[in-house]
């Protein structure tokens, strides 16, 4: 696992999976990897044949309505202990830790300020 406050992983939320896909892969080469999931379809972002983030569609998701947008994760230690700082600390818990099978346990928040920021323990193994 990447060492606790280290980002670990960026995600992107679009209205346009396909048109996006374009753009990247024609930027800066990536591939990319369907990876089904429960709730509709992900998409692996690969740079040299390694996973470096992933992509999902926002109207199939609980970022329906809002702007497409890039999300980091930060990993930490022990997200339930680090969500417990938040309002402490000013910010504010968007959605609350819960797992995510084979991938770890996550939640999103926002800083004092508004932006918006996902902590990540990655599941052992990762």
């Amino acid at each position: 696992m990447s060492g606790h406050g280290s980002f670990y992983w960026n995600e992107m939320a679009t209205n346009d999976p396909k048109k996006a896909e374009d753009f990247y892969t024609g930027l800066v080469g990536w591939k990319t990897q369907a990876m089904p999931m429960p709730q509709g379809s992900y998409t692996m972002w690969l740079a040299g044949g390694q996973p470096v983030g992933g992509m999902f569609e926002i109207a199939n998701s609980p970022f329906k309505g809002k702007p497409p947008q890039w999300l980091s994760y930060i990993a930490v230690d022990d997200v339930d202990a680090a969500v417990a700082k938040v309002a402490g600390l000013g910010g504010t818990v968007r959605m609350p830790a819960k797992d995510i099978p084979d991938v770890g346990r996550i939640a999103v928040i926002e800083d004092p300020e508004g932006a918006a920021i996902a902590l990540m323990t990655p599941a052992r193994g990762e």
